[in-house]
């Protein structure tokens, strides 16, 4: 394989492509880019995603003919190591995994130690609840991973890599291993790649679901066979990595913007975003908006524009209340602040993290207690128990919170749980366990109105969510066909039919039978 070869499969397979578009879903662009149609993408900018939904993923041949394998051979052929280097410095590239270090940055420290065996990891372990960025990449794009992954071995000196992906994910680890074979095929994985004395390959590693192991030491850990926990960081994984040798570790969206950013040269990148977050940023918008699902928007997006121009809004029409940005490790935003931009710094100063790019949208009906103890209960249970802090620290603030919302907590309880966060995220040693309080610390301060209704005179929940604080009540419009009664599991509900009937308190375990089943909504919860 050659650039020659290159060119031809890429007129040849372009064509092939174009005639079986169909053009009802994709256009072409005045640049001859090819792209989704849909009011879901008018105001997305696809960088990243570029190739999902467009290019056949299991042939190679589609993906040479989007420019496919192009930077690997300017990698090769007509740059240097350190050139490509500072091309990925130029550009501004920031991790896409959550902590945002500067890409270009790694690889140099990397390049500079005087070592022979080197590795490259993709870090595709994406664990965060309702978040399938690296997963549609993987799926429908995986070549641009393995391109990247190959140009960044090229630069430091590398001839080995690895994928370490969540095996939750069957179609993804198909789809990799599909590529992986394909590009052996067309030399540019293997040895001698391109006929060039470059050689570099990749081989899966699949994990087994623990959300820790999307931290890098604790998956290099896994990968070596070990438990996956946590290193104490005495090195850099650049310095002291995989195996104890010099590592580059960087997740699928990092990778999916390196071909493109060789191609097209560093500048090109910076044209999109911020000075400081260059770029594009993938987020799984879920929860309570209208239209759901993967929004690659530029850095500096606000909040807005992607829940009401891309979201379409709140379902039915109600008030929205919050988004959570950063997985169950982020922080909780007010709509008051949803002019804020979506860059590293801008969700920084505000007590949330870009983290990989989950955003879950809330509403008037959720509880903000309740949503930092369902975040907590994750965090719990995904808690690798090597240090004190996270394993015991989360219990006690997850106890504290279920307290709350059962209304067994008091004015004590707050301020412990505010102290206790704070520790928990200062003295843990990873950042599952630094990141994890950021639900509790942020909704203390947002909503704060919130807790003190949970813990005054009468516990209240304002959300009507925690049903421990709620009582069932049969209004007048009862017509007593005795439905309630006969469905309530603990015999609380008594009356004569066609007389208003009554809930026993005392009785009443909450379960809600009563009123998701009442013909006429005459059950409500005050």
């Amino acid at each position: 394989m050659n650039k020659d070869k290159l060119l031809a499969i890429k007129e040849k397979s372009l064509e092939e492509l174009k005639n079986r578009l169909d053009y009802e879903k994709v256009y072409e662009d005045d640049e001859g880019n090819l792209k989704l149609k849909g009011k879901f993408y008018q105001n997305q900018t696809r960088l990243v995603l570029k190739n999902c939904g467009i290019i056949d993923p299991n042939n190679i041949d589609e993906y040479i003919s989007q420019d496919g394998y192009f930077a690997l051979n300017k990698a090769i052929f007509d740059l240097d190591r350190k050139e490509i280097i500072d091309i990925i410095k130029d550009s501004g590239l920031r991790g896409r995994g959550g902590a945002g270090f500067p890409t270009g940055r790694k690889w140099e420290a990397a390049f500079n130690q005087d070592i022979d065996t080197k590795y490259i990891i993709c870090n595709a372990d994406e664990g965060d609840p309702g978040a399938f960025m690296d997963r549609s990449v993987l799926e429908f794009d995986p070549h641009s991973v393995l391109e990247a992954m190959a140009i960044c071995a090229r630069a430091i000196g590398s001839k080995q890599g690895y994928i370490y992906v969540r095996a939750e994910y069957p179609k993804a680890v198909k789809s990799l291993q599909n590529a992986i074979k394909q590009a052996r095929e067309y030399n540019l994985l293997g040895e001698n790649i391109m006929g060039s004395d470059f050689s570099f390959d990749i081989d899966l590693r699949l994990g087994a679901g623990a959300f820790v192991c999307g931290e890098g030491t604790a998956l290099m850990e896994s990968i070596e066979g070990k438990r996956g926990m946590p290193r104490n960081k005495e090195f850099r994984t650049t310095v002291k990595g995989l195996w104890g040798k010099p590592t580059v570790i960087n997740n699928v969206e990092t990778f999916a913007n390196i071909a493109q950013i060789i191609n097209k040269g560093s500048s090109w990148f910076r044209s999109f975003g911020t000075e400081k977050s260059p770029g594009t940023k993938v987020f799984a918008l879920v929860g309570k908006v209208k239209e759901s699902g993967l929004v690659e928007v530029e850095m500096g997006t606000s909040i807005k524009k992607i829940v009401y121009d891309i979201g379409l809004g709140i379902q039915n029409d109600k008030k929205a209340k919050a988004v959570q940005t950063g997985g169950p490790s982020g922080g909780c935003i007010p709509t008051k602040l949803f002019d804020t931009a979506c860059d590293f710094e801008s969700l920084k100063e505000i007590g949330s993290i870009m983290g990989s790019g989950g955003m879950v949208v809330m509403d008037e009906d959720d509880c903000m207690v309740d949503v930092a103890r369902f975040f907590l209960e994750f965090s719990v249970d995904e808690s690798c128990g090597k240090c004190t802090p996270c394993r015991i620290g989360n219990k006690r603030l997850f106890e504290m919170l279920d307290d709350l919302t059962k209304g067994k907590a008091n004015e004590e309880t707050l301020e412990k749980l505010e102290e206790l966060s704070k520790i928990v995220s200062e003295t843990s040693l990873c950042g599952l366990g630094q990141s994890s309080p950021n639900p509790i610390i942020s909704t203390m301060y947002y909503f704060k109105d919130e807790y003190q209704a949970h813990v005054g005179e009468n516990k209240t929940c304002p959300a009507k969510r925690c049903r421990s604080l709620l009582s069932y009540l049969i209004g007048e419009k009862c017509i007593g066909c005795g439905k309630c009664k006969m469905l309530c599991p603990v015999g609380a509900i008594s009356g004569e039919k066609r007389n208003r009937h009554e809930i026993d308190h005392d009785k009443c375990i909450k379960c809600g039978q009563c009123m998701e089943n009442c013909p006429i909504e005459a059950i409500a919860l005050v």
